[in-house]
């Protein structure tokens, strides 16, 4: 199936200002997207652009298979989007103003409304008037105004701004909702590494208008070749790896009895027998994940410097 977000060496330049660069991505049916950058990286611009509020300097992105700007009606038609902070009629109801918003750009019933708030928890005080409501709820009723009519595709930009810890977990929780319960596709734009990490399926890392890094969030952070071995002679085991041509082994400072272990070739099964053969006990070898805060930094620090030496 072809893929249901494309864009094609999307560039978006504001005169001097290089926001979006050549940038070329693809998200398929049902999945959680994340599109992960700090401030000023481009995510909002791209987020607009995909929407048709701004035009591209060049490139192109299709939504549904329908180019965004040649056939707008039908790209746009089955997309929801939270762009930045949600505006609203404080002296309105959220229900009133969903009603009023929703229907700017087509029909909806009050039993779609209502269905939109309860996915997001406000349909109790959907009476109440906006300049009532907390931050985190304007963002609820903003993500509502996105899911109204449960469209295939929802676009978040960093839905959790502004929200306390709990406000934020509730968010995530309803974001994974949309994808588990509902079958719809969401693209989610954060700075917030743990966010992305809870919720998302893949990922793009954007810096300077480029995507730098893109894939499975289980491929990036798994398959590590580093390693913690806890031995009962931590003296001995490090003799017997320093023979080994394809290990890296160093103790730990914390843990005597625990070494750090990095692996170029060969497999933890191999160098726990080499270990074993050898006389030494071996209590614990243990796979080290590589957290998104990990790869993120190391990405942004090669990006940086790379950028740096041009």
């Amino acid at each position: 199936m072809e893929p249901l977000i494309i864009a094609s060496g999307l560039t978006k330049r504001f005169r001097r200002l290089l926001a979006v660069n050549d940038l070329n991505l693809e998200v398929g049916w049902g999945e959680v997207f994340g599109f992960l950058g700090p401030n000023g990286a481009g995510k909002s611009t791209t987020l607009r652009m995909m929407v048709g509020l701004i035009r591209p300097t060049s490139g192109r992105v299709s939504l549904f298979g329908h180019d965004v700007w040649t056939r707008r009606h039908r790209a746009l038609k089955n997309v929801g989007a939270m762009i930045e902070a949600p505006a609203f009629y404080k002296y309105l109801s959220g229900r009133d103003n969903l009603r009023v918003l929703a229907n700017t750009g087509g029909d909806c019933t009050g039993k779609q409304i209502d269905e939109a708030l309860d996915t997001v928890g406000l349909l109790g005080r959907a009476g109440d008037k906006v300049n009532a409501y907390s931050q985190g709820m304007r963002q609820r009723l903003g993500i509502a105004l996105a899911i109204i009519g449960k469209p295939d595709l929802v676009l978040l930009d960093e839905p959790t701004n502004g929200l306390d810890p709990q406000g934020m977990k509730e968010v995530r929780m309803l974001i994974g909702q949309l994808a588990s319960d509902f079958g719809q596709t969401v693209f989610l734009s954060s700075h917030l590494l743990y966010e992305v990490e809870q919720v998302c399926t893949r990922i793009a890392v954007i810096n300077k208008g480029r995507v730098i890094e893109s894939g499975r969030v289980s491929d990036l952070l798994g398959g590590s070749s580093v390693y913690d071995i806890k031995v009962d002679n931590a003296a001995k085991a490090l003799g017997v790896m320093d023979k080994i041509e394809w290990v890296e082994a160093a103790p730990r400072p914390e843990d005597s009895a625990t070494l750090n272990v990095k692996l170029s070739g060969g497999d933890s099964a191999e160098l726990n027998r080499l270990l074993v053969e050898q006389g030494v006990g071996v209590s614990a070898l243990m796979p080290r994940r590589t957290s998104l805060e990990e790869l993120y930094l190391s990405l942004m620090e090669g990006d940086n410097a790379a950028a740096n030496r041009i």
